[in-house]
């Protein structure tokens, strides 16, 4: 992807270039593509989605999220790619027709559902034949090691005795936490073939906040750290979310 583009996206949140520039690889395969962003919110990723030409359709169950989503995107000037839509992923079957979608963003949502597997399920019954999931999970490892560093050591270890997608009793409220060979596992019982993985926020959550926002030139250097261990198989661990692209 060229430079200039990861800058531009930097710009926004300089710890998300590693999963906007996934995202751009993504969209290059789908000229104009048909895009559904489950839990898209304000619209972080759907408007510059949109802004690339695509049409964007967001379910979120928010509708203070929703409305501003719809601000965001008048005034960047693509309200006509981008359709917001009150639901969540329990309503994907009647809000959205199947095989109709190109490329689905789910990030940040299968924690907090019931069944995660019946919503990767319900998720492949939406995509055409050759579309992308683009999924994004909190990362398990990753907690337990920010649990001990604060401190919280019943919290770290209920966690890494939890299993595969367990909430344990200590942490109600934060979601499940997966191992990525955990989601890879849920995927492919749900029909998608992993075909890529990333590592994502291996050291933004680490380093203090007062370093990387107000020395000059931290801010891009953490960035091209990230992308530098993103891909690395032994950083994987320490990500606090796991990026993964798959297919039906």
């Amino acid at each position: 992807m060229p430079a200039t583009t990861v800058g531009a996206m930097a710009g926004t949140d300089r710890r998300a270039t590693v999963l906007w520039a996934a995202l751009e690889d993504i969209l290059e395969e789908f000229p104009g593509a048909t895009v559904l962003d489950i839990g898209g919110g304000t619209g972080g990723f759907a408007v510059r989605i949109a802004e690339r030409g695509h049409r964007v359709r967001v379910i979120d169950p928010s509708p203070d999220a929703l409305a501003a989503l719809a601000r965001r995107a008048a005034d960047a000037g693509v309200a006509d790619l981008v359709t917001a839509e009150q639901g969540d992923l329990s309503d994907l079957a009647t809000l959205v027709p199947a095989d109709s979608v190109d490329v689905v963003l789910c990030h940040g949502v299968i924690e907090m559902v019931a069944d995660p597997a019946a919503a990767l399920a319900s998720i492949a019954a939406v995509l055409r034949p050759g579309g992308v999931l683009s999924l994004l999970v909190a990362q398990r490892h990753a907690a337990v090691v920010a649990r001990a560093m604060a401190g919280q050591f019943q919290q770290a270890r209920d966690l890494l005795e939890g299993g595969p997608g367990v909430v344990p009793s200590s942490s109600r409220g934060a979601g499940r936490r997966f191992t990525a060979a955990e989601v890879e596992e849920l995927l492919g019982a749900a029909g998608f073939t992993p075909s890529a993985r990333q590592a994502i926020r291996v050291f933004s959550d680490l380093v203090p906040g007062a370093l990387h926002d107000n020395e000059p030139g931290s801010a891009e250097a953490l960035a091209e750290l990230e992308r530098a261990v993103a891909s690395v198989p032994e950083f994987l661990p320490l990500a606090s979310q796991v990026h993964l692209v798959a297919r039906p």
